[in-house]
C-alpha cells in the first residue's frame, strides 16, 4: 500500500501507474500550495486548514466539484466545525466583513483642505502675503495668513471630531443590531453573528433570510433565491442541492442548509466588486454632496459677481492701489465663504440618526432621515402597530360548527401552528401557553407541514399528521375565515357561510380576531395523498387589544400632516372596528378592489383610493400596488413590513419601515428598522426627521443670508462711501461664528414642521436674499447717518475719532469698530429667526445655543470697547457707542420675524407648491422614487466633505439593490432546529 502522504514535489511519475479514474481523483486531492503539503482523507496526521489552502480558488473549484470533495478540502462534515476549530479559523481568515482600505490619517486631514470652499480661503491667504513690486511699500499681511490657516486647521479638527462621534454612534448601532445567522457547531444548531462565519461552517436559512457567505447547498426544500444584489437578475432563481448561493442574496421561498466555502473578501460579490472598485458614491454621500454643492454654487456665484465688480470698479474706476483694492477683495473672500458648512450639515444629519437611535429606530440608510421628513402618507399594519400583538384565546367565544368540542378545536388549531418554533403572533401564543404544546403533540406524529411563509397568498397553514392511536392520517388547515371557507367543500352550505360571516362580524365588534379551522382525513398512509375533503370545524377568537397611545398617535399624525392608512391581511370587519375606535374612519375596503380589470372598476378605484382609510385582506402584491398608486398620484409614502413578501413594497416606498424583529430581506429593503412596535414610535420618528431637516435648513439659510449680507454690504460701502474695511476684522467675525455659532446647530432643539418637509434650494435662496438685503440695509443706513449727519452726536452726545461730531472720513477707525460690532451682532442674531417657524421669542433655543451667542457678543463688545489695533484700523469706542449699536441692532432685529411671515405667505408658498408639483411629476410615471444620480464633476469636489458619512454608511446599510452591507435582526430558524443563543 502506498504512502497516503502525497509530497509536494511529486511529478507525473507519481501517478503513472494509476488508472484514469484514480488519476482524476488524485489530481483533485493533490494541492501544491507553495511549500505546504495537503494530505489525503483518512490520514491521522492531516494538518489543519489554513488560508493559503484556499488561495488558488480557480484550481480548487469549490463552486463546481462534488459536495463530498468540498467537505474533504474544507475538513468539515454535516455536523459542522467544533468551537475550537471555528475560533482558530476566525483568527486566520478574519471576520466575515467586506472592508475597504482606510485612508491614512495625514492624507485624511489634508483632504479637508481640498474643496472649492477651502480653495477660496487658501487663495485669500496666499494673496494676503503675496508682495508684488508696487508702490504701497506695505509688508505681507501675516496676521491674515496665519488667521486663515488656523481657521482651516480648526475646521479639519472639528470635522475629525465629528467623524469620531459618528464612528462611535455606528459602532453602538452595530453592536445593538448585529447580523445573526443559523450555524452548526459541535453538532448543535445555534445563532451567532455573521461576522464569525468561516469556511467549513454549516449554516441554515429560510424564506426571508439573507445568506451571509458563499455556500454550497447540502439540503434544499423548495428554495428560491433572489440574487439581484449580486448578479443583477431581478427574478428569484430555483436552487437545488449542490448549487451555490452567493453572499448577499436572500431566500424568497423554502428552507435550506449549506456549507460555507468563502467569507468576506473571498466571496463572489467582493471579488467582482474589486474588479471595478467599490462604488464611491452611494446614495447618502451623493445626496449630501448635492446639497453642499448647491449651497456652494450659490455662495460662489454671489461672491464671484461682487468680487468681479470690485476688481473692475475699484481698480479701473477708482484707480485704487494694489493693496488697497486687495484688502476690499479679501473682505469678500473671507467673510462670504462658509468653510464650516459641510461639517455642520453632515454633523446635523448624523445627530438625527443618533436621536432616532435613542428611540430604538435604527437607520439603515442615512438619507432616510431626509426622506422620512417628506412623507405624507403612512401605510401601517394592524397587528403590532395599532395593537399590542399579545394574542389570547377567548375560550368563551369559541364557535364550533362540527362534532368537535371547543377544547378539541383549540388543539386542532395548535396542531396547525409551529409548535416549539414559528414566527407569527399565534405561534408565539401557543408556544408560550403552558400545556398547549404538550397536549397538541401528544399521540401524533407530524408528517408534513405547509407553513404560511412559503406562500403568503394562501393565507393559511396546513399540517398532516399520523394519529398513533388509530393509525389514521389526518390534515388540519388554519387561516382566514374566507380562505378556509373556500377550502371546505364537505359541509359547505349557504346557511353555514352566512353563519360564519355573522360570527366573524360579531366577534369583530368585540375586538376579536377570528381564525377558522378545517379538518379532513386522508385515506392510506401517504401524507401527500388527497383527503376526503375539508370540513369547517369552527372559529377560534383571539383578543389583541389596542395600544393605549394609538388614538393619540393618529391625532399627532394629523397634526404633522400625515395621513394614516391601515394595510392589513386580516378581516375587513375587524379592521373597520379598530379604525373607528382610533378615530381614523371606517372606509376600509377589501383588497379585491385593487384587482380591478375593467375600465368601470378602475374608475371606481381611482375615486375611492385616496379617501380610503385602509385595505383589508391584502397580499404582498397588493402592498406594492398601494405604494405605487399613492406615489403615482404625487404622495410620498412610507409603509411598514416584516416578512419577505413585504420586500418589494419596502423597496418601492419613499421609506420602508421594518417593524420589530423583521426578516433579513425586509430589514435590508427598509430605510429604518423600528426596534419597538407601535404607531406612536413611527410618528415620533417622523417628527425627529423633520426637526433634523429644520436644523439643516436653518443653518443653510443663515449661511446664505450672511453671504448676501457681506457681499452686498461691504461692496456698496466700498463703492458708495469708499470705506475700506479691514479683512482682519472680517477674519475675527469668521472665528467667532465658527467657535460660538456654527458649532451649536447640530443639537439645537427646534420644532418640526407641521407639514411634510423636504429640501428646497429655491426656498433657501429666497429667504437668504430677503434676510441678506435687509441686514445689509441696516449697516448701510448706520454708515450713511454717521457720515452725512450729526444725528448720533445730537441725540446721544457721542463722537468719533478726535472728537468729531460725525465721521468726516469713511475710514474713521472708530466708525470701523462700530461697523464691526453692528455687523456681527445682527448677523449672528439671525440664527434665532431662521431656526423658528413663527416668532423667534416663542421657540426657545437651547441653553448652550443662547449661552454661545452671548459669549460671542461679549467678546465682540470687549473688542469694540478696548481694541486699539492700528494694523486693523480700529479704535476703541466708548460704552455709549456699544449701547447705541446694541439698541440699533435690536430695533432692526424685530422686523425680521415679520419678513419671514410675509415671505411664508407669498413667495415661499408659491415655491413650495412648485416644488411639490415637480416631485409629483417625477413620481407620476411609475410611482417610483427617482434615483439619486451620481455626483457631477463639480459636485464630486465636495466628496471629501462627506467621506466619513460614506464610510459609516457602508457599515450601517443593507446591501439590497445598492451594494449595501446587510444589517439584520435575528429571525427564527426552521422548526426542526433546536436553538441555542450564543
Amino acid at each position: 500500500m502506498s504512502d497516503p502522504k502525497v509530497e509536494s514535489e511529486a511529478g507525473p511519475s507519481a501517478l503513472a501507474k494509476t488508472s484514469r479514474k484514480e488519476d482524476r481523483r488524485a489530481l483533485t486531492k493533490m494541492r501544491n500550495l507553495g511549500s505546504r503539503t495537503v494530505y489525503t482523507e483518512g490520514n491521522p496526521s492531516r494538518m489543519p486548514l489554513r488560508p493559503e489552502d484556499l488561495s488558488e480558488r480557480e484550481k480548487l473549484a469549490l463552486e463546481t466539484i462534488a459536495i463530498e470533495e468540498v467537505f474533504e478540502i474544507l475538513q468539515s462534515d454535516d455536523n459542522g466545525l467544533s468551537d475550537e476549530e471555528g475560533n482558530r479559523r476566525h483568527k486566520l481568515f478574519g471576520p466575515n466583513l467586506l472592508e475597504r482600505e482606510q485612508q491614512k490619517p495625514i492624507r485624511h486631514i489634508l483632504s479637508f483642505f481640498w474643496n472649492p470652499l477651502s480653495w477660496v480661503l487658501e487663495v485669500a491667504a496666499i494673496l494676503a502675503i503675496a508682495h508684488p513690486q508696487t508702490g504701497d511699500h506695505r509688508p505681507p499681511d501675516w496676521p491674515i495668513f496665519v488667521g486663515i490657516l488656523a481657521l482651516l486647521i480648526l475646521k479639519s479638527l472639528t470635522s475629525t471630531y465629528s467623524e469620531r462621534g459618528c464612528a462611535t454612534l455606528v459602532k453602538s448601532l452595530m453592536a445593538s443590531y448585529a447580523r445573526l445567522t443559523g450555524i452548526k457547531r459541535n453538532g448543535r444548531w445555534r445563532e451567532v453573528e455573521a461576522a464569525f462565519l468561516v469556511p467549513g461552517d454549516m449554516i441554515c436559512f429560510k424564506a426571508g433570510d439573507v445568506v451571509h457567505a458563499d455556500c454550497r447547498l447540502t439540503e434544499a426544500t423548495n428554495v428560491y433565491m433572489n440574487q439581484s444584489a449580486v448578479t443583477g437578475e431581478p427574478l428569484p432563481l430555483s436552487k437545488t442541492v449542490g448549487e451555490v448561493c452567493f453572499w448577499g442574496s436572500f431566500c424568497t421561498e423554502g428552507e435550506a442548509r449549506g456549507v460555507v466555502i468563502a467569507t468576506g473578501p473571498d466571496t463572489f460579490f467582493y471579488r467582482t466588486a474589486a474588479l471595478v472598485g467599490f462604488r464611491q458614491d452611494n446614495d447618502t454621500a451623493s445626496h449630501l454632496q448635492k446639497i453642499i454643492a448647491q449651497i456652494g454654487t450659490f455662495v460662489l456665484a454671489v461672491t464671484g459677481v461682487f468680487v468681479l465688480a470690485e476688481v473692475i470698479g475699484l481698480y479701473a474706476g477708482f484707480h485704487y492701489s494694489y493693496r488697497r483694492g486687495l484688502d476690499n477683495i479679501l473682505v469678500l473672500l473671507i467673510g462670504a465663504f462658509p468653510v464650516f458648512m459641510p461639517s455642520v450639515l453632515s454633523t446635523s444629519l448624523v445627530s438625527g440618526v443618533r436621536e432616532l437611535a435613542m428611540y430604538k429606530a435604527c437607520v439603515t440608510r442615512i438619507t432616510a432621515v431626509l426622506e422620512l421628513a417628506a412623507v405624507d402618507v403612512l401605510c401601517c399594519g394592524k397587528t403590532g402597530s395599532l395593537t399590542t400583538n399579545r394574542l389570547a384565546i377567548d375560550h368563551e367565544a369559541v364557535c364550533t360548527y362540527a362534532h368537535f368540542s371547543a377544547e378539541d378545536l383549540v388543539l386542532l388549531s395548535a396542531r396547525a401552528s409551529f409548535i416549539n418554533g414559528g414566527d407569527s403572533a399565534i405561534d408565539y401564543y401557543y408556544n408560550d401557553t403552558r400545556d398547549i404544546p404538550a397536549r397538541a403533540l401528544a399521540g401524533i406524529k407530524v408528517l408534513g407541514m405547509k407553513p404560511f411563509h412559503l406562500d403568503p397568498s394562501q393565507k393559511r397553514t396546513e399540517v398532516t399528521y399520523l394519529e398513533e392511536s388509530s393509525g389514521k392520517v389526518r390534515r388540519v388547515a388554519k387561516g382566514l375565515p374566507d380562505v378556509i371557507m373556500d377550502l371546505c367543500t364537505r359541509n359547505r352550505t349557504e346557511y353555514l357561510e352566512s353563519r360564519l360571516k355573522a360570527d366573524v362580524e360579531e366577534l369583530a365588534r368585540k375586538d376579536r380576531y377570528s381564525i377558522a379551522v378545517a379538518y379532513e382525513e386522508v385515506d392510506g398512509a401517504d401524507p401527500d395523498q388527497r383527503g376526503n375533503e375539508f370540513e369547517l370545524v369552527g372559529l377560534v377568537p383571539f383578543s389583541d387589544p389596542l395600544r393605549e397611545d394609538t388614538k393619540q398617535a393618529v391625532a399627532d399624525a394629523r397634526a404633522l400632516g400625515v395621513r394614516i392608512k391601515i394595510v392589513t391581511g386580516g378581516h375587513s370587519a375587524l379592521a373597520k372596528e379598530y379604525a373607528r375606535r382610533i378615530g381614523l374612519g371606517d372606509n376600509i375596503y377589501p383588497a379585491c378592489v385593487l384587482d380591478a380589470k375593467d375600465s368601470h372598476s378602475r374608475a371606481y378605484l381611482e375615486e375611492i383610493f385616496l379617501d380610503a382609510d385602509g385595505f383589508a385582506g391584502v397580499l404582498p402584491a397588493h402592498k406594492l400596488d398601494i405604494v405605487t398608486r399613492l406615489q403615482a398620484s404625487g404622495h410620498l409614502c412610507a409603509i411598514t413590513g416584516v416578512r419577505v413578501g413585504d420586500t418589494p413594497a419596502l423597496s418601492r416606498a419613499a421609506v420602508g419601515l421594518a417593524m420589530e424583529c423583521p426578516c433579513d430581506a425586509a430589514a435590508c429593503s427598509a430605510g429604518v428598522i423600528m426596534m419597538e412596535p407601535g404607531l406612536s414610535k413611527m410618528i415620533r420618528a417622523i417628527s425627529i426627521t423633520r426637526a433634523t431637516l429644520q436644523r439643516m435648513r436653518s443653518y443653510a439659510i443663515y449661511l446664505c443670508a450672511a453671504t448676501v449680507r457681506h457681499a452686498v454690504c461691504f461692496s456698496l460701502l466700498a463703492f458708495v462711501f469708499k470705506l475700506d474695511f479691514s479683512p482682519f476684522m472680517i477674519l475675527i467675525m469668521a472665528w467667532l461664528d465658527a467657535v460660538f455659532v456654527s458649532s451649536r446647530f447640530d443639537n439645537d432643539p427646534v420644532l418640526p414642521s407641521d407639514k411634510p418637509d423636504s429640501w428646497n434650494l429655491a426656498e433657501i435662496i429666497a429667504y437668504a436674499l430677503a434676510y441678506g438685503l435687509y441686514l445689509a440695509l441696516s449697516t448701510i443706513a448706520l454708515v450713511a447717518i454717521a457720515v452725512h449727519t450729526t444725528w448720533f452726536y445730537d441725540t446721544f452726545g457721542v463722537t468719533f475719532h478726535n472728537g468729531a461730531t460725525q465721521a468726516l472720513d469713511p475710514n474713521d477707525p472708530q466708525l470701523h469698530t462700530i461697523v464691526f460690532l453692528q455687523v456681527i451682532i445682527l448677523t449672528q442674531a439671525l440664527v434665532f429667526v431662521t431656526r423658528s417657524h413663527g416668532f423667534a421669542f416663542k421657540e426657545r433655543p437651547s441653553c448652550s445655543r443662547f449661552l454661545c451667542f452671548c459669549v460671542a457678543q461679549l467678546v465682540s463688545s470687549i473688542i469694540a470697547a478696548y481694541g486699539n489695533w492700528g494694523f486693523a484700523n480700529i479704535e476703541a469706542v466708548s460704552g455709549s457707542w456699544v449701547g447705541i449699536v446694541w439698541i440699533w441692532d435690536i430695533i432692526w432685529f424685530l422686523p425680521l420675524d415679520l419678513i419671514k411671515l410675509a415671505m411664508k405667505t407669498t413667495v415661499i408658498r408659491y415655491l413650495r407648491a412648485r416644488h411639490n408639483a415637480a416631485v409629483a411629476a417625477r413620481l407620476a410615471p411609475r410611482g417610483t422614487i427617482p434615483p439619486v444620480l451620481s455626483p457631477t464633476t463639480y459636485e464630486s469636489l465636495y466628496g471629501n466633505c462627506v467621506e466619513h458619512l460614506r464610510s459609516k454608511q457602508r457599515l450601517l446599510t443593507a446591501r439590497h439593490r445598492s451594494h449595501r452591507l446587510p444589517i439584520v435582526v435575528a429571525d427564527r430558524l426552521p422548526l426542526v432546529l433546536t436553538l441555542e443563543r450564543t
